[in-house]
């Protein structure tokens, strides 16, 4: 794995439609943001409209230091929305279909991308749509290590879609009702200290990486079951939090220890969870908090 290489998150670039007001938002864009933020070489593959609402997303990205080359324009197709409700300190999505991004088109261009990357990060929602999961499936072929972000979020995903995405990947983040639901469906118990290494044997993964919320965080890696107690903060809401804790995990993976990684990782999100809406990261205010 080529640590100069950049990572490359493909997925849904959209509108967050908050409360509040609206926020770019999108796991695959979330991600690229804080790895940007941490300081990595990063890329998203995403699809808006060639509409206003798609302009001012090319705007944002632009203002987070990301590259809009990779982001396709659609004719047909209005730009992604999410309607948001925060409720309780619980946070809920209504993802409208079908958008720009549900008709991500291959290209020489994204494939050349892909197999040139340090890593490929996908999910689930990404491949609710059948152009966009054909690309992504095509795309999984060349890339060179394969970051599977679950995030399943009903009704847009199926079991099969699901295993076939995990079949590909090299390491997989879930969280507990996501590990809960796939061992339901292989008949096995969802215990982690053996659900983790059960589900890298039967899908010959490298990684398994399970989200605990404000418990903090468990991985299972080369062999070996390691723990991570949760930051405590502050919560103003949790919006984002996964996607910072995936993008501190993988900023120095696999060059730093594990342990160190996954460490890195539970303080992000808590950070990320401490301020309302989209938070920034940075790796001094990471290790203000790891001490």
């Amino acid at each position: 794995m080529n640590p100069s290489a950049p990572i490359v998150c493909l997925g849904e670039f959209l509108w967050d439609m908050l409360p509040d007001g609206r926020q770019p938002g999108g796991a695959p864009f979330n991600v690229a943001r804080h790895l940007r933020q941490l300081g990595q070489p990063v890329q998203l593959i995403s699809r808006v409209g060639d509409d206003e609402l798609g302009t001012d997303l090319l705007e944002q990205l632009a203002a987070q230091g990301l590259g809009q080359e990779l982001i396709q324009r659609s004719q047909t197709h209005l730009t992604g929305v999410v309607k948001v409700t925060l409720r309780h300190g619980r946070t809920t999505y209504k993802v409208v279909e079908p958008v720009a991004w549900d008709y991500l088109q291959h290209t020489d261009e994204l494939r050349d991308t892909v197999a040139g990357a340090r890593m490929l990060v996908y999910g689930s929602v990404a491949a609710r749509s059948l152009a966009t999961r054909e690309t992504l499936y095509r795309l999984l072929q060349v890339a060179p290590y394969k970051v599977f972000d679950v995030n399943m979020r009903a009704p847009h995903y199926t079991r099969s879609v699901v295993q076939y995405l995990l079949r590909q990947a090299d390491l997989v983040k879930l969280n507990e009702a996501e590990l809960t639901e796939i061992m339901g469906w292989l008949g096995q118990p969802a215990t982690p200290a053996t659900a983790l290494p059960w589900l890298a044997a039967h899908f010959g993964l490298q990684a398994v990486c399970l989200t605990r919320g404000a418990a903090g965080a468990t991985l299972w890696h080369g062999g070996h079951l390691l723990e991570q107690p949760g930051f405590a903060v502050a919560v103003q809401d949790t919006l984002g939090s996964s996607d910072a804790f995936l993008a501190a995990l993988l900023a120095d993976w696999p060059t730093a220890s594990p342990a160190a990684s996954l460490r890195r990782a539970c303080a992000a999100a808590a950070l990320v969870a401490t301020h309302r809406g989209a938070a920034p990261l940075s790796e001094t205010a990471i290790l203000d908090l790891t001490g």
